[in-house]
């Protein structure tokens, strides 16, 4: 199950309107190029079998001296067993032996071509995932300006769940052809990649048309992989990548990446900080000032904050936000702004000087 939308992120209309949107053009891409999908499929049968009722109209004429539209007639009647003609009017033992011949090897071949012909449209039609993966390299020719995905556990499907929220188009690109399978069904755009050959994947996911791509597959390598294959087709795309073994940071900016999350780091640091206060509300991880945490502090009734302006808290965090109600105030900064009781502070700062925050924010 999904999680709530985060009011932060979340555009309902725009995010709604995109969903409907890959619908629709999915249903329809499937109704056009569903058919195809099943000729493609079947036109070597096909080509087989007019080859057997042309090879049948020449022995006929050849043989049995039939006009060339009769001949035509009797092979087809032949080979679909209708039985409107029978050869030598149906006297076999007199039948010429290479006439004979010849129209058992065009039956023989005629009936395994057809037993194949009738498979495989069977499998076309009850295997849709066909025409979706028709339908699906349609949608992604026509993107512009998305995000490419690389790998959909459980960091990917994060990422493009919020991108949802945000409607922003995306293309997931996996390596595992039941993830891939499953995301068809989904209607979600995705790219699957073959045998580590993560160029033609990021090509078949519009790289060239791309604004950024996201790494965020379970295995460190492979992520490495997939960051040198996109530098190199194209230098100026914005690439963010976790690693999960924080040595490998280095390694992944040196293979072109431009923002490098550890996710042990991050992961730990939130799992450390949510021991020390109940609070935390989200992490800030910037290359620049380091990581930083993001808490929220009821104003309680006896709080020494009430009646202070924020320049008293600007002391011990940097203030985000204040939310009275259920509304998120916009004038904090205005010099006659003060707290009140039931006020919620969004503060972004060190945990040490966050603990102090809060047993001022809740002194009784």
């Amino acid at each position: 199950m999904s999680p709530s939308p985060d009011p932060i992120f979340f555009r309902a209309g725009k995010a709604g309107t995109k969903r409907e949107s890959r619908k629709l053009g999915f249903l329809l891409y499937e109704a056009i190029y569903g058919p195809l999908v099943l000729l493609k499929a079947v036109y070597r049968q096909l080509l087989v079998l007019l080859a057997m009722f042309a090879w049948g109209a020449v022995i006929f004429s050849y043989y049995e001296h039939l006009p060339a539209f009769a001949s035509f007639l009797a092979s087809v009647s032949t080979i679909t067993t209708i039985g409107l003609y029978v050869p030598n009017g149906g006297n076999f033992f007199d039948l010429n032996r290479t006439e004979a011949g010849l129209l058992v090897v065009m039956i023989i071949i005629s009936v395994g071509t057809g037993a194949s012909l009738l498979q495989s449209t069977v499998n076309a039609a009850v295997n849709t995932s066909l025409a979706r993966g028709e339908a699906e390299k349609r949608l992604v020719g026509r993107l512009k300006g998305h995000v490419i995905i690389f790998g959909y556990t459980h960091m990917g499907r994060y990422v493009a769940e919020k991108l949802d929220e945000m409607g922003i188009d995306y293309v997931v690109t996996t390596k595992d052809p039941n993830m891939f399978q499953e995301l068809l069904k989904l209607k979600i755009l995705a790219v699957l990649e073959v045998e580590t050959r993560p160029i033609k994947a990021l090509q078949e996911a519009g790289i060239e048309r791309a604004s950024m791509v996201v790494v965020a597959h379970s295995s460190d390598p492979d992520n490495m992989l997939f960051i040198l294959s996109a530098r190199k087709l194209r230098p100026d795309v914005r690439i963010v990548t976790v690693v999960h073994d924080e040595s490998l940071v280095e390694t992944a900016r040196n293979a072109g990446a431009d923002v490098v999350i550890p996710s042990s780091v991050t992961v730990g640091h939130l799992l450390a900080l949510s021991a020390v206060t109940k609070n935390l509300v989200g992490v800030v991880f910037s290359e620049r000032v380091g990581t930083k945490e993001i808490a929220e502090f009821s104003v309680f009734k006896s709080s020494p904050l009430i009646g202070k302006g924020l320049q008293e808290v600007a002391k011990l965090a940097v203030i985000i936000g204040v939310v009275r109600g259920d509304d998120v105030l916009q004038n904090i900064f205005d010099p006659g702004f003060k707290l009140q009781e039931g006020d919620t502070l969004l503060v972004l700062g060190d945990p040490s000087k966050l603990q102090i925050l809060e047993d001022e924010a809740k002194a009784d």
